[in-house]
């Protein structure tokens, strides 16, 4: 090896040294002559051997199969063998991370969906108070973006205040059914109802001095009425501990028993809620399997049967077209729904739907006022973070029923 690199050095100066043009070719050849004579007997790359060449004494040729490169490499290699050099194409592989890459960019939430992490006394104190009477919120366990907001006196722009307010779930933290665009906790066997909290709940939302208060919950079809009973009970215990409080349920469909449905309508609640979740074409992608968009609606139309307000709600981003959602909005006014709100799927977790379309807040407002001067809702709450109980919502329904009575009174 040494003596090999002792001829390749003096060839080296000898081709330096000889005069003119026709001089230096005849001294490269003879350098590329010698090293490809002694090439076999080495067994250190060729690279490592030519490095007096210049790269316009080197030819192509195409790769040898001993010198494929490892799938785990993420770079182009040179190599120069007897004269040529070879640059290797990157692996395949590549090509899956920027398909990742163009997901994850996809994905990104834009600028007006960024929230800041819930903080402050007042949402600890919330906090607190609910885990100690064991109540569930739908809050905490849909992930609601506006909780930093809802459990707060102050709002998301640090300007106006409100009362700090929650929406109860009742029955349990276990849903029966799995939706593809929830995160609550599901199975077919969820724990017994407690017992107490019908009078825990009633006396926790007395305590707390709002106004306007919800109550939701997961689906039961576990139980005979799923939980229809249950859901009268508290209203009549809320009204009971304090009249003045506005009541406001949203329900599941009850797996389409009418006189459940109603008897949940007659329990003193003033507005009844129903979510249609999306439009016709993509119930049975979104929703689980025991629910469809015809049943929903029946619902609303059971409820409204009874003289109370209803409200539905539709998300956005998973598909649907913007005819789609017109057409559902006057379905949803046929059936007398009065209130509405619009708001923008957010993907809980990477095993649940995934986002197709993030709409601008323009947009939202564009079907607000489609949906009030055209569709003839009563009320159109519409934007990226607003869901089914939104602060804002809550405050304009419990000024129009309380309007809606004054004038009743005249």
């Amino acid at each position: 090896m040494l003596q090999s690199l002792s001829r390749l050095e003096a060839t080296t100066t000898t081709t330096t040294l000889c005069g003119g043009r026709r001089g230096r070719e005849r001294g490269v050849k003879r350098l590329v002559t010698r090293v490809s004579s002694s090439s076999a007997s080495s067994s250190r790359r060729p690279l490592r051997r030519l490095r007096a060449l210049s790269s316009a004494d080197i030819k192509e040729r195409s790769p040898s199969p001993s010198n494929k490169l490892d799938s785990s490499s993420s770079f182009s290699e040179t190599e120069v063998t007897t004269g040529e050099i070879l640059t290797r194409p990157k692996p395949k592989f590549e090509g899956l991370e920027k398909e990742k890459k163009k997901r994850k960019e996809k994905s990104r939430k834009p600028p007006w969906l960024r929230q800041k992490a819930p903080v402050g006394e007042e949402y600890e104190r919330l906090k607190e108070q609910l885990g100690g009477l064991k109540l569930a919120t739908v809050c905490e366990e849909a992930q609601c973006p506006n909780i930093g907001e809802c459990w707060s006196s102050t709002s998301a722009d640090g300007k106006s205040s409100h009362v700090a307010t929650a929406t109860v779930m009742l029955l349990g933290d276990t849903c029966t059914r799995g939706c593809r665009f929830c995160a609550v906790n599901t199975s077919q066997a969820p724990p017994a109802v407690d017992a107490d909290e019908v009078e825990n709940t009633a006396s926790a939302i007395a305590q707390w001095g709002v106004g306007y208060v919800v109550l939701t919950s997961v689906d039961r079809d576990d139980l005979e009425d799923g939980g229809s009973s249950h859901f009268a009970n508290t209203v009549r215990r809320i009204k009971e501990l304090k009249p003045s409080i506005l009541v406001e349920c949203l329900t599941p469909d009850f797996r389409g028993d009418m006189e459940a449905v109603k008897k949940l309508a007659r329990s003193g609640l003033d507005v009844y809620a129903h979510n249609i979740e999306t439009v016709a074409r993509l119930q049975k992608r979104v929703r689980d399997p025991r629910a469809n968009y015809k049943q929903s609606m029946d619902v609303l139309v059971a409820a409204k049967e009874c003289g109370v307000y209803t409200k539905s709600s539709i998300m956005l981003g998973l598909g649907e077209t913007i005819e789609e959602v017109k057409e559902t909005m006057h379905d949803l006014r046929d059936a007398g729904c009065d209130i509405l709100t619009l708001g923008q799927y957010l993907q809980p977790t990477p095993l649940h739907l995934s986002v197709v379309e993030f709409l601008t807040p323009e947009m939202f407002e564009e079907l607000k006022v489609y949906g009030e001067e055209v569709a003839g809702f009563r009320f159109v709450a519409s934007g990226p973070l607003v869901r089914s109980s939104y602060k804002a919502g809550e405050f304009f329904i419990e000024n129009m029923i309380k309007k809606d009575k004054q004038q009743q009174q005249l």
